[in-house]
């Protein structure tokens, strides 16, 4: 936990490196660290952190980084560890359609998995922007390779395999919209992943914020995240959520 932590933290030497206007940035990077605790006859430790970076390597390109780390902890025993790294590669951002290509990586201690990968490719379709308010949703076709700790299931199929691949598509939906003269910023990000293959093998994600500016380089926090996954180690639930409550740093307007 500690190393993971640490890279998380090496963000706020690029967010304090300058602060503009958002367009404006040659580097764009904030950092979000949220969480909950319970002490007493029921001992409850949830922690999240998540950054943001994007920059452009070239005149017409983006790259955009997302990180986030989950650790839970029920009565001093852990209960969960989640990374998960988006990576994306845009060509032409500022068009109402532009290509992207994209890689994530991801690691999940309850469910019980080493590693999982995905790369593809896709396009994304903007649907409005007004100064920071935007909606866009994007479309992608990806592979990806799970690899899980056993190769017992919830379906009966995929029974004896710790290794599963999949060839899927994907719809992404982002938005984010300033309320109440910027005093109230709401922000979400999902995506549903269905297997072009198997029609019982999806997952979902749903990402919701609410964010309320405390001063320019701060904003008080309340993040809600449901992930849902159709195929899991046999005992295990599909669906997981967590809120969480803390604080996000940036170096944007």
């Amino acid at each position: 936990m500690k190393r993971v932590l640490y890279y998380f933290l090496i963000v706020p030497s690029l967010i304090f490196g300058q602060v503009k206007d958002a367009d404006s940035l040659s580097v764009k990077a904030d950092l979000s660290l949220t969480g909950f605790m319970q002490a007493g006859n029921v001992e409850t430790v949830i922690f999240r952190a998540s950054s943001n970076v994007s920059f452009k390597p070239w005149e017409k390109g983006l790259f955009e980084t997302k990180n986030s780390y989950v650790y839970q902890e029920f009565g001093k025993e852990k209960a969960d560890e989640d990374i998960l790294s988006l990576n994306f590669l845009r060509f032409t951002p500022e068009r109402k359609i532009s290509p992207l290509v994209l890689a994530f990586v991801s690691t999940n201690f309850r469910r019980e998995i080493d590693l999982r990968y995905l790369f593809g490719a896709g396009a994304t379709f903007q649907i409005f922007k007004k100064e920071k308010n935007f909606l866009k949703f994007a479309l992608t076709c990806e592979y990806e390779n799970t690899d899980f700790k056993k190769s017992t299931f919830n379906q009966m199929e995929y029974n004896g395999n710790n290794s599963i691949d999949a060839l899927r598509g994907t719809l992404w939906v982002q938005g984010e919209y300033h309320l109440f003269k910027k005093k109230v910023i709401v922000k979400h990000e999902s995506f549903f992943q269905p297997s072009l293959e198997e029609s019982d093998n999806y997952r979902w994600r749903a990402d919701v914020s609410l964010e309320f500016p405390l001063w320019k380089f701060l904003n008080f926090k309340i993040n809600y995240l449901d992930t849902f996954e159709s195929v899991v180690i046999q005992g295990q639930k599909q669906d997981d959520s967590v809120l969480t409550f803390g604080f996000k740093l940036k170096n944007y307007l």
